[in-house]
């Protein structure tokens, strides 16, 4: 009997012990249950700087140089579209390139024998093609309409223009074309008002303008706005090696009232001349809706594409690209790759 009511006493407080335990442990906030404390994130480490690309093998022909081996598009920065690599046109009839130049610009020389007659490099039903004062909304439809040709330009944009629309600039370049400068603000450059100060500072606005949108340097090519030049800028371009152009066949398109009308002025031009640098205007409404036609009359009419490039490119002055960035808050290309930033997370 007595051993009977110990195991029950025993059984009771064992029961008691149980439940103490099970009302603390389940009753208690656990510690691996509490919220993780929030770290700082890391900052992102800089990207390591492009290296330089090797230098075109090329050979030499006083101002001009004639491309003679496949020589590997320079890598751009990151964020930046990289130039197109040459690839097969899938455009059996295209109008193509017929040849590729490139242009040692040591000493400035001038092209275009409506002011410059230096070099005559192009032969017969030979066209080089120039687009002025972009970028601008139209510039798409004009690459667009050389791409399908698997044809190749050269752009003479306004800085300010880039600084509307440089993700269009950069279009111009992952197309693969040659993008030179056409002056800040499109100022007369020999207006009596303009002072040699002044004239340099627009020419030196465009290029840092062209080179902070690209997040690269631009080719040392220019044209003048309203082709109107002075004995000082002309030495100045020459002072700091950047070609000067000029033109043989002009499209009028700033004035014409139709891409028919463009057409016809280009056509007219060639027939008197055979040949030579036709200067268009990216930002005319007219042209872009010309173009298409435009190159299938040259091509039907057996004219040829020479696609002009630079041997180097044309180092901007550290002055300006400050200027740029601090006075007249030009864009520049992101340090950070577009996928790093944005990511598509659900379709």
């Amino acid at each position: 009997m007595r051993n009977a009511l110990g195991l029950m006493l025993a059984s009771v407080g064992a029961a008691v012990v149980i439940a103490g335990v099970w009302f603390w442990t389940s009753s208690s906030p656990r510690a691996d249950a509490a919220p993780p404390k929030t770290v700082a994130a890391r900052p992102a480490e800089p990207l390591p700087a492009a290296k330089q690309a090797a230098k075109d093998d090329v050979e030499v022909t006083a101002g001009l140089t004639k491309q003679t081996a496949a020589v590997a598009p320079a890598p751009a920065p990151a964020p930046v579209p990289a130039p197109a690599k040459s690839a097969a046109c899938t455009n059996p009839d295209a109008l193509g390139v017929s040849r590729t130049v490139v242009i040692d610009t040591t000493g400035g020389p001038g092209f275009g024998f409506l002011q410059y007659k230096q070099f005559d490099f192009l032969a017969d039903k030979e066209v080089v093609l120039t687009f002025d004062d972009g970028p601008w909304p139209t510039t798409p439809a004009v690459l667009k309409a050389l791409a399908d040709e698997c044809t190749k330009a050269v752009f003479f944009p306004i800085g300010l223009h880039t600084t509307y629309h440089p993700d269009i600039l950069r279009q111009v370049m992952a197309a693969g074309h040659t993008i030179g400068a056409h002056t800040w603000s499109h100022a007369h450059l020999a207006s009596k008002k303009m002072t040699e100060q002044q004239a340099k500072d627009e020419i030196e606005k465009g290029f840092s303008a062209v080179k902070l949108a690209l997040g690269a340097n631009p080719a040392p090519f220019f044209r003048f706005p309203a082709l109107a030049h002075t004995p000082a800028t002309l030495a100045y371009l020459e002072s700091r090696n950047i070609a000067k152009f000029s033109v043989d066949v002009d499209s009028n398109d700033f004035k014409s009232k139709s891409s028919d009308e463009v057409i016809k002025n280009v056509m007219t031009g060639l027939d008197k001349e055979h040949k030579g640098i036709i200067l268009m205007h990216d930002l005319q409404k007219h042209t872009a809706q010309a173009l298409p036609t435009l190159l299938r009359r040259l091509k039907a009419g057996g004219y040829k594409v020479v696609w002009m490039k630079a041997k180097t490119q044309l180092e901007t002055l550290p002055e300006y690209d400050a200027m740029m960035v601090k006075n007249e808050k030009v864009p520049t290309a992101s340090a950070r790759p577009l996928g790093n930033v944005i990511q598509t997370v659900n379709e």
